[in-house]
């Protein structure tokens, strides 16, 4: 699994115009599931985007976890984060999952980190259309990969 972490001030995504996932200070996630993800590339990569510690103590260190500030979290589905652009102009994404399974483990990933952290979570619409609005915060963004290639 892959995701791109993004500390935001606030975050919104939209479908046909209308806001289907909102948050305030907390982190955005774009997740991209592969093809040979288990149930352990859930459990990594939930267990290591809600412990970053990526937001700020009162030293102005970054310090603090998602749950330390009692933050909220809203993630977005994102099959592109497997694309492979080294040959070509033309991405491949042969290495994402199928939708069946990119569906599977995307909902299997809400609700491990709802059921273990007991924390809100905001959602897209896997494969909708979608505008994801954020601000933001530092900024502070990093990418994420279970396979530990980067």
């Amino acid at each position: 699994m892959r995701a791109v972490v993004q500390r935001v001030k606030k975050a919104h995504v939209d479908v046909e115009g209308e806001t289907v996932g909102k948050i305030d200070k907390g982190i955005l996630v774009l997740l991209g599931v592969g093809q040979n993800d288990d149930e352990k590339d859930i459990e990594w990569l939930a267990d290591k985007i809600l412990n970053l510690r990526i937001f700020e103590d009162n030293e102005g260190k970054m310090n603090l976890s998602l749950l330390d500030i009692k933050g909220e979290i809203l993630i977005v589905s994102q099959f592109t984060l497997y694309g492979d652009c080294r040959k070509g102009r033309r991405p491949s994404y042969s290495s994402a999952a199928k939708p069946d399974k990119g569906k599977e483990y995307y909902e299997k990933f809400i609700e491990f980190i709802e059921k273990k952290y007991k924390i809100n979570v905001e959602k897209g619409i896997f494969q909708a259309e979608m505008e994801v609005n954020l601000i933001n915060d530092g900024p502070v963004t990093l990418l994420l990969d279970s396979e530990k290639t980067f």
